[in-house]
């Protein structure tokens, strides 16, 4: 059960909690460190993660041409401020939500040689299955499909009791942020071969959480540092 005090709106709580959560990425920033393993320099691309893990977006570089599709529920606006307050762009829409707009302004976004991050269970789940939303994207676009997962060993990551089991690496100073290679979705791609790609998403996604939380050691100490960069916060 949520506690939603009467005396403030639900908008006013967003912002409270928005603050709340940009102010704790705001004391991180000086904290963390974070490893980033086979990132795809020479290109731009849909970065797909599962809703639960939507915070490894702050260890993403380039974060100067990064957006994120957040939904415009409640829970989604408190992410939205935090995103823009570290520098992130977002578009508002999910594929339940104006989903056709959001498909449209993240085409336009891609053409202008940006990279955006969806993440590809939410908002509402079933947890940990691919909507098939990003493969028609990767489509109509010809931008590849990079999955990508994150780790913290740390007693700083919590689990939240959501539908997902939200993971927020709270205290952690260690993160890292492990990509797949990109998967191409061609053109002329029929109904059967947009399925495929996306239980090849889901695998690979599954894949990806268990390889960097079995070699979290091995790769943080190989992998490339993080290059921070200037955000508005």
């Amino acid at each position: 059960m949520r506690f939603e005090p009467k005396f403030i709106s639900k908008q006013q709580q967003a912002k409270i909690l928005g603050f709340i959560v940009t102010a704790i990425f705001k004391i991180k920033r000086h904290f963390y460190d974070c490893k980033v393993i086979n990132y795809p320099k020479n290109t731009n691309c849909l970065f797909a993660l599962w809703h639960s893990r939507q915070c490894g977006v702050y260890g993403i570089p380039e974060r100067e041409k990064l957006h994120c599709l957040i939904s415009k529920s409640k829970d989604g606006e408190i992410i939205a401020m935090a995103a823009e307050a570290i520098g992130i762009k977002t578009v508002r829409g999910s594929q339940r939500r104006d989903g056709a707009e959001a498909s449209l302004k993240i085409l336009d976004i891609l053409k202008e040689g940006n990279n955006v991050a969806i993440t590809i269970d939410g908002p509402n789940g079933p947890k940990e299955v691919v909507k098939k939303g990003i493969v028609e994207i990767a489509k109509l676009s010809g931008i590849p499909i990079v999955p990508f997962a994150w780790h913290n060993p740390g007693r700083g990551f919590i689990k939240l009791k959501t539908w997902d089991e939200f993971c927020f690496p709270l205290f952690c100073k260690k993160l890292c942020l492990l990509c797949g290679d990109p998967i191409y979705v061609n053109k002329d791609a029929d109904d059967a071969e947009i399925e495929r790609i996306r239980l090849q998403v889901e695998e690979k996604l599954k894949e990806l959480q268990n390889e960097v939380h079995k070699n979290f050691r091995e790769y943080f100490k190989n992998g490339e540092p993080y290059q921070k960069i200037k955000s508005n916060l």
